[in-house]
């Protein structure tokens, strides 16, 4: 038995010194490998995926990636004779393309890459398009391909904005590292797909060559996101704000629209004054810019006390003249002199800091606390939720805080000592023009792979009720009233009704408010069956006008103006240019006039001749027919109204515009008012009858 155990313990220790002997050598030879790889400088690198499309409502593209190329060439692989024929060929249309370098210079820097034998070279930094690679690709040498000729084209995908300044802000951005802003960061997990792995080799400059080893793994791409933005209606509201920030030398503006009943964002803006003076999208403070709201709040602060004190409209307050005292605070009404007896109606319209702040104070004074958890239930203090992410997060001042005084209730009801942004100023104002029900507003309604949806949005209800049917009823005629006889009655019109606020706050620097104003406008339209709800801000305006009267309120007038005259559902068609008359007079709209005069002639109707426009519009002289021009330029929107429907596809695709129509027959009604300039891929709706 002693002899077995020792047997087995000699074989035991043989086994483990070869097993060690053999590590060794793996050891060595991984080494070995190790080195040579390092050697020739391989290494798994991740490639990229393509990233999604971003998408209007209507399938414009907001955001896409094209492929760019950069040229690169293995000089080791064309053989002498290609070489010696086309070397200096392909040096010639190198220098001529890229212009950086001379035909003698690109031809020694080929030559000396190729004696030294390397199998890699970058020939220009600069990428190149897809018809340029195409190009290219006939040229001397490379046009014998990649393994012939040694052409490399490394495709680079790098994203491409069509409407380019269009709301750059909100499509935003994200770097390598995945961090950014706008959609592009938001949604970054669905755009950005899965990225591929494969073999690279370093070649001379610090240029990576892909190595086909059969070991990659190819990418996956990115999923699409469909958004909410009306691209007509983003362009309305850019252009308005623009020239509003331009024409008062005002530091940042925004601009937001919303669908009332849906909560869908179909515009956002946001503008900054850069050092250079020119304005562009460089922070989205439509989200992310808390303020103190100023005026605009007041309509929290009446609901308010319309729930607690069952204030009617016709109640009274005595706003003094102009001066009233909180403690050690002097407060102020913009109406030299004061408004002295004023009703609650007019005090809301007018916009008396005394009265609305006096009432609060009254009823609240004893119990801040009470005033707090009606904002609480009116859901101001709670973010809203949205999908771009930056947010702010509202600050709502209560008692207790140290920083509360005997001031903060009269100043926090008419806007300050409390912050908001405006996209939670807009949903709650969403939330009266939709019956009391407060809507999560919404940029992005689906996440598609091709035609089939993969994820599907829908703004989940906020609050049921923000108020008592009541007090809802009661704060509409208010808010209509501030544009038919208080502060923004300089937009009202005869066309369709506005409901809104306006609200011009002092700006705060150390610890002291300035004479310095952020002013904004708020509300809805049409008032008596809205459709869309609308906030703009203007910060620090200067020269003659400074209050949200002349600065922001008329930005929300031009914005609901366009809106209204291209909503078809909403905009009764413009006057017609041309009348028919049943009977003896035969009914002639518009259309091409070579066409138009073949009819005239085939059925002898009498017609005065015109060689000035090739498409025209009839008019009666007399007993006769006759033509005016009816189309403007390619920059500007036809008017195709009385064409057949053969007629106005052809005027309408030739600019750029997607047509889409209801009914047969000729065109009734257009969406874009014609004259007005073309964006092209924007879409335009006929009605046809």
């Amino acid at each position: 038995m002693l002899r077995v155990r020792i047997a087995f313990l000699l074989v035991s220790l043989f086994a483990l010194a070869i097993f060690f002997r053999m590590a060794e050598i793996q050891f060595v030879e991984g080494d070995k490998w190790k080195a040579m790889a390092e050697e020739i400088n391989l290494q798994y690198k991740t490639i990229p995926a393509v990233r999604g499309n971003i998408y209007t409502d209507d399938g414009s593209l907001l955001a896409t990636s094209l492929p760019f190329y950069r040229v690169a060439f293995d000089p080791s692989i064309a053989d002498n004779t290609l070489i010696e024929s086309s070397i200096d060929s392909l040096s010639l249309l190198l220098s001529r393309y890229f212009k950086d370098h001379s035909q003698v210079e690109y031809k020694r820097r080929l030559l000396n890459a190729r004696a030294k034998g390397r199998k890699y070279m970058v020939l220009n930094r600069d990428k190149i398009n897809y018809l340029s690679k195409k190009e290219m690709e006939k040229w001397p040498i490379f046009r014998e391909g990649r393994y012939a000729g040694g052409v490399i084209f490394e495709k680079v995908n790098e994203r491409y904005k069509p409407f380019s300044f269009l709301g750059a802000r909100t499509v935003g951005h994200v770097n390598e590292n995945h961090k950014g802003a706008g959609l592009e960061y938001s949604f970054d997990e669905f755009l950005a797909g899965r990225e591929g792995k494969g073999l690279f080799q370093k070649m001379a400059g610090s240029h990576w060559r892909p190595v086909y080893d059969g070991t990659e793994v190819k990418p996956q791409a990115g999923y699409d996101i469909v958004t909410t933005i009306d691209v007509n209606i983003q362009d309305v509201a850019q252009s308005s704000l623009m020239s509003a920030l331009i024409e008062h030398d005002a530091d940042y503006g925004a601009a937001v629209v919303m669908e009332v009943q849906t909560g869908e964002i179909k515009a956002i803006s946001n503008l900054t004054r850069y050092s250079n003076g020119n304005y562009g999208e460089s922070y989205n403070y439509a989200v992310g810019g808390l303020t103190e709201p100023g005026s605009t709040f007041k309509l929290a602060s009446v609901i308010a006390l319309m729930e607690e004190a069952k204030l009617s409209l016709n109640d009274s307050m005595d706003a003094e003249e102009g001066r009233f005292e909180f403690y050690d605070r002097v407060m102020t009404d913009h109406k030299y002199g004061g408004y002295g007896m004023i009703s609650f109606k007019d005090a809301f319209a007018q916009s008396s800091n005394i009265a609305i702040s006096r009432w609060v104070n009254h009823h609240f004074g004893l119990k801040p606390e009470r005033f707090i958890e009606y904002l609480q239930s009116m859901g101001l203090a709670e973010q809203v939720g949205f999908q771009i992410r930056g947010e702010g997060v509202p600050y709502i001042k209560k008692p207790g805080d140290k920083s509360w005084s005997g001031v903060s209730l009269p100043w926090m009801s008419i806007g300050y000592e409390l912050k908001l942004t405006p996209i939670q100023m807009l949903t709650f104002y969403n939330a009266i023009a939709n019956d009391g029900r407060m809507i999560q507003p919404i940029i992005v309604k689906s996440v598609k792979q091709a035609d089939k949806e993969v994820e599907r949005y829908r703004g989940r209800v906020l609050k049921e009720q923000v108020c008592s049917r009541e007090t809802l009823e009661k704060v509409k005629v208010m808010l209509e009233n501030v544009v038919e006889e208080g502060t923004a009655s300089n937009i009202k019109n005869d066309f369709y009704k506005i409901a809104g606020k306006t609200g011009t706050a002092q700006k705060l620097k150390d610890g002291r408010y300035t004479r310095k104003y952020y002013t904004s406008f708020v509300g809805y339209f049409p008032a008596d069956a809205p459709k869309y709800s609308c906030i703009v801000v203007i910060d620090n305006p200067k020269g003659f006008e400074q209050y949200a009267t002349g600065v922001a309120a008329p930005v929300f007038k031009n914005i609901a103006d366009k809106i209204y005259a291209t909503d078809l559902e909403i905009h009764e068609p413009l006057p017609q240019q041309f009348a028919r008359e049943e009977g003896i007079f035969p009914v002639i709209q518009a259309g091409r006039y070579d066409d138009l005069q073949t009819v005239m002639n085939t059925l002898k109707i009498e017609h005065e001749p015109t060689d000035a426009a090739e498409w025209v519009r009839a008019q009666r002289i007399g007993n006769k027919v006759g033509w005016k021009e009816s189309t403007a330029s390619f920059e500007y929107i036809p008017d195709v109204r009385g064409m057949t429907m053969r007629d106005a596809i052809f005027l309408l695709e030739n600019r750029g515009l997607r047509v889409s129509y209801q009914g047969s027959g000729r065109v009734l009604k257009q969406s874009q008012i014609p004259g007005d300039k073309v964006i092209k891929g924007s879409k335009i709706s006929l009605q046809l009858g």
